[in-house]
C-alpha cells in the first residue's frame, strides 16, 4: 500500500487479458518493430526472465484496458505522480518530465538485482526490478535489463507517445517521459 493504494510488488507476466483472450506473442525482432496491435514477448525471448522481470507489453496492449486482473488497472500517468509525489515529496510538479526528485527510485528499487550496486532500500514493498525494454526502431532489438527498469503508465501524450517511468542504477530519482507506442515496457497494476 502506497498513499493508500495497492500496487502490484512485481511486474506483471500475464499472457492473457482478463477477458481469458491470448495477448500474441510476438518473438520475431522485425514483426515487433511494425507492431501497431497489442503485443507481449519476454525479455530476450526467453522465458527464463518471466519469474524475474515480468513480460514486456507494446503500449497497444495496455490501450485495450483489459492487460492488469479484474478490479486492476494500469496506473495512468496522475496515478503515477500521486505515488511518486508521496514516496519523494521533492516531486512536485506533475507535469515535470525528465530525471525528478532526490530518493524515489532508491526508494522504490529492490534491494538486490540492479547492476553496479544500483540496487534500492525498497521502503514501501514496491521492489522495482531493471526488466529492461524492447525497441521498435532498432529493429526490435532488447536491451538495458539489469541496469535500467521501464514502465507504462495508460495515458497518451499524443496519437504515437505515451507516459512511462523508468528507474536506473545510476540514479537515485525517477524518471517521467514519453514514448513510441510500439516499445516493449514492463508493467504494474494498481488497484482499482
Amino acid at each position: 500500500m502506497i498513499n493508500g493504494k495497492l500496487w502490484f510488488k512485481e511486474n506483471l507476466r500475464t499472457t492473457k487479458y482478463n477477458n481469458g483472450t491470448n495477448i500474441p506473442n510476438v518473438t520475431d525482432n522485425g514483426t515487433w518493430a511494425d507492431l501497431s496491435t497489442p503485443a507481449y514477448c519476454w525479455y530476450n525471448n526467453d522465458i527464463a526472465n518471466k519469474p524475474t522481470y515480468g513480460a514486456l507489453y507494446n503500449w497497444y496492449a495496455v490501450e485495450t484496458g483489459n492487460l492488469c486482473p479484474t478490479g486492476w488497472h494500469v496506473p495512468t500517468d496522475a496515478e503515477w505522480y500521486a505515488m511518486e509525489n508521496y514516496v519523494d515529496p521533492t516531486i512536485n510538479d506533475p507535469n515535470a518530465a525528465g530525471w525528478r526528485g532526490t530518493d524515489g527510485g532508491t526508494k522504490l528499487k529492490a534491494t538486490s538485482g540492479w547492476n553496479s550496486g544500483g540496487n534500492g532500500i525498497d521502503s514501501y514493498g514496491f521492489s522495482a526490478l531493471p526488466g529492461g525494454y524492447r525497441d521498435y526502431y532498432v529493429f526490435g532489438t532488447f536491451g538495458n535489463a539489469g541496469s535500467y527498469g521501464y514502465w507504462w503508465s495508460s495515458t497518451e501524450s499524443s496519437a504515437t507517445y505515451a507516459w512511462y517511468r523508468n528507474m536506473g542504477y545510476r540514479h537515485g530519482s525517477v524518471n517521467r517521459s514519453h514514448n513510441d507506442k510500439r516499445y516493449g515496457f514492463s508493467v504494474r497494476c494498481v488497484r482499482d
